[in-house]
């Protein structure tokens, strides 16, 4: 395999990797040579900050002691005065910590090393050859001749000469560490000035080999695809460049053979599905019509059933009324029992009634407070509570939440009037209403109550229409309360369901309820979502 044929295996990934490569390769060569010369100028700058320049101060302070000490020396024998003297002892203090100092700062520096040693030597035998007797004459009292003083004069100025020397050498290292200094800096200036240009033209020359490998390429692609989009379905598709983007280039021209192909067939098809779309129309049109009949036949019957009802109810009751004294218990047993009948149809039909209307008669969408929808619903089972002794603990800050005032009082109404039916008969009734924010437009409320409880394994029954998990004779009632509740949670867009988590006696349903309008399409996708979630 050619190098020409390796390139052309190469997917836009793998090119991608290749060019990272080479600029991290780039990138790391040039950083560690803008380290060392980093490092190398630093070095050069700390020597000469750190060690040269202290060691000529050093080197100068030592020259200023040594000429304090001549100088207090000559002066005292030449006065008498004790405190002339006070440089020349004081100078012998500080001059071995200079010369501790400049010889710790030039160590790694032999020649000046050797000329402090000199100055040491020479500045030790002065003190000992000259100063010392004639100050231990003078302070005996005995005269000291011109001569004598005149004495040291030679052994100072090679003293003096010696400093020189020592101070022209620290000098000229400290001239030859700046010129060090100054080629570092300019060598790593052109150096930095060396690694932009190569940059500048490594990721030129990367541009040009992305540009001929991966965007023309992919530009041809493109440019093909429109045509093929614009109709041109008879423009073939070109295969250049990486392997990946000649591999989709090819998938992308067996598409365009394949639209081709289902393109005549559709043809063929789309007079078929013109027709059909008229059929559906016109059937749609047909069940919307149906569906009107319907409601108004199930609206007529309801109301033709209870006329029915009403008389058999009430001709029983006549019939026991006017011929009680011929009747025997069994008969007058007979009567209660088609009277009861009949009174429970009727409610069933009304409580029919109430359920389809939810959603269809009842849907005023507007800003509702729960606050006072709560306080009617208590007020429409005042009786109740009070019969039954309830205890509704409830909070002062519900939400405003957006729905039909008139359902929402049903909700409340059915729920707490649900709680006061099912209460244990062992223990007063409490009944609790707990809410919380839990997205923004989002409410979540529950109401606890200490009633029978419900089993967990008849969460979902409950909710259902008609429904009973206890006998007639038990409990009153039609089964259709937590059914209405939930389908009026459902038309709001919100759930509604049992918290079988709940163990400490009695029930807590829990709904959600929006603060925001939904339209008719999203209360439809909570409600079948909240079907789906129920039967799961």
């Amino acid at each position: 395999m050619n190098a020409s044929t390796a390139w052309r295996r190469l997917t836009v990934h793998q090119w991608f990797l290749l060019v990272l490569a080479a600029i991290m390769i780039v990138v790391m060569i040039f950083g560690v040579i803008a380290a060392v010369m980093l490092q190398r100028t630093t070095d050069l700058a700390d020597d000469l900050v750190d060690r040269i320049s202290p060691a000529r101060i050093e080197a100068a302070e030592l020259q200023g002691t040594l000429l304090d000490q001549e100088t207090g020396v000559r002066g005292f024998l030449l006065t008498g005065n004790r405190q002339l003297l006070e440089p020349y002892e004081r100078g012998m203090a500080d001059e071995q910590r200079q010369y501790e100092r400049v010889e710790e700062l030039v160590r790694d520096e032999p020649e000046i090393l050797s000329h402090l040693r000199q100055i040491s030597e020479a500045s030790a035998a002065w003190r000992r050859d000259y100063a010392e007797p004639l100050v231990a004459e003078r302070q005996a009292a005995s005269p000291i001749s011109n001569a004598q003083m005149e004495s040291g004069k030679p052994a100072f100025d090679r003293i003096r000469a010696l400093t020189e020397t020592l101070n022209d050498s620290l000098a000229q290292s400290r001239q030859q560490a700046r010129d060090e200094l100054i080629q570092a800096q300019t060598l790593r200036n052109w150096m930095f000035v060396a690694m932009i240009t190569t940059f500048l033209v490594a990721g030129l020359a990367m541009a040009v080999l992305l540009r001929r490998a991966v965007v023309r390429p992919l530009d041809e692609l493109r440019m093909a695809s429109r045509e093929v989009a614009e109709g041109n379905f008879d423009h073939p598709i070109p295969a250049h460049g990486p392997a990946d983007i000649r591999e989709v280039a090819l998938d992308v021209d067996a598409m365009r053979t394949k639209l081709v192909a289902a393109l005549e067939t559709s043809r063929e098809h789309e007079a078929t599905l013109s027709t059909q779309a008229a059929d559906l129309d016109a059937q749609a049109v047909e069940l919307r019509r149906s569906n009107a009949e319907l409601e108004q036949f199930a609206y007529v019957a309801s109301h033709d059933l209870q006329e029915p009802l009403r008389k058999i109810a009430t001709f029983c009751q006549l019939l026991e009324k006017r011929y009680t004294d011929a009747l025997d218990d069994r008969g007058r047993q007979y009567i209660r029992f088609a009277v009861d009948g009949a009174t429970r149809m009727q409610g069933l039909i009304n409580d029919l009634l109430s359920y389809s209307r939810v959603g269809r008669l009842y849907d005023a969408r507007r800003a509702v407070n729960l606050n006072l929808k709560l306080d009617k619903a208590l007020d429409n089972l005042a009786t109740g509570i009070e019969e039954s002794g309830a205890t509704v603990e409830r909070p002062d800050d519900l939400p405003e939440i957006t729905g039909d005032p008139m359902l929402l009082t049903m909700l409340w109404q059915n729920l707490i009037g649900n709680s006061i039916k099912f209460r244990h008969p062992d223990r007063p009734l409490v009944i609790r209403i707990d809410h919380e924010q839990v997205e923004e437009s989002e409410w979540r409320f529950s109401l606890t109550d200490n009633g029978i409880g419900v089993d967990p394994e008849f969460a979902d029954k409950i909710f259902v229409i008609f429904q009973r998990l206890h006998s007639r004779e038990a409990y009153s009632g039609t089964g259709i309360g937590l059914a209405m509740c939930k389908k009026i949670v459902e038309n709001h867009g919100g759930r509604i369901w049992l918290d079988t988590a709940y163990q400490d006696g009695g029930i807590r349903i829990c709904f959600t309820l929006r603060s925001d309008t939904l339209s008719s399409e999203a209360r439809f996708a909570a409600a079948t979502a909240s079907s789906e979630g129920s039967r799961t």
